[in-house]
């Protein structure tokens, strides 16, 4: 075959690319590569960590109301149970 031919230039560069394919994959899969896929992996788990430190404010402070709720309520009912209790007594 001649070099002029258009198939022979044609598998040149497709071998080209090929080669050029095939270091790229070498260095996504390479130490290097795995590296900034850990890097990434780092960033996913720090955004995640921050959301759901956010979520745990949110429901530490839900949880203090709701105490803060509770304890009222207890009191009313106590309040509410020596008002019945004394209204009871008086009449008996």
């Amino acid at each position: 075959m001649s070099e002029d031919d258009p198939f022979e230039a044609a598998r040149r560069r497709l071998s080209d690319a090929l080669s050029r394919l095939t270091a790229v994959v070498e260095i996504q899969t390479g130490p290097e590569g795995r590296l900034r896929g850990g890097e990434e992996e780092m960033q996913r788990m720090s955004a995640d960590r921050a959301r759901l430190a956010g979520e745990l404010d949110a429901a530490l402070a839900r949880c203090e109301r709701l105490e803060g709720a509770n304890r009222e309520v207890s009191a009313r009912l106590v309040n509410a149970m020596e008002a019945v209790r004394g209204v009871l007594q008086g009449a008996g």
